[in-house]
C-alpha cells in the first residue's frame, strides 16, 4: 500500500468515508490520475501536472486545487480560499454534502487547463 492510501485508511469516520468517496470521483473522472504522497498529503497528478490534493483537516475534508485562479467564476460560490493566495478548496464535513456534479465538473475543468496552455506539455 502506498503512503497516500495508508493516510486515507487511517482516518477516523466520517473522514475516511469522505476521502474514499472523493477518491472514487477523482479516478472515475480522471482515470489517468496517479495518487501520490507529497507534502504529507494524498495528491493527484497526471504526469508531472498536479491536479488536486485531499486532506482531512480540523472537522472537514479539503479538496484543494492549486490552479484555482484559472477556473471559471461559476465555481467561486463553492471554492474556499480562507486567507490562501493560490489554493482554493472544496470542503466537506459529511459525505451527504458532496455534490458529485460540482467536483466532477471542476476536475474536468482543471484537466482542460492544459489545453489552454497553462501547463507545460509532458
Amino acid at each position: 500500500m502506498n503512503p497516500a492510501e495508508d493516510y486515507i485508511l487511517k482516518q477516523e469516520e466520517p473522514y475516511k468515508s469522505i476521502l474514499m468517496h472523493l477518491q472514487v470521483l477523482i479516478i472515475h473522472t480522471l482515470p489517468e490520475a496517479e495518487l501520490l504522497y507529497k507534502w504529507r498529503l494524498p495528491c493527484y497528478y497526471i504526469g508531472k501536472r498536479p491536479i488536486c490534493y485531499i486532506n482531512q483537516s480540523k472537522d472537514y475534508v479539503d479538496v484543494g486545487f492549486w490552479h484555482s485562479a484559472h477556473l471559471s467564476k461559476q465555481w467561486d460560490a463553492y471554492l474556499i480560499s480562507e486567507n490562501r493566495k493560490v489554493v482554493k478548496s472544496l470542503r466537506y464535513k459529511t459525505i451527504e454534502t458532496i455534490d458529485d456534479t460540482v467536483i466532477i465538473s471542476i476536475l474536468k475543468e482543471v484537466e482542460a487547463l492544459k489545453e489552454k496552455g497553462f501547463y507545460k506539455r509532458d
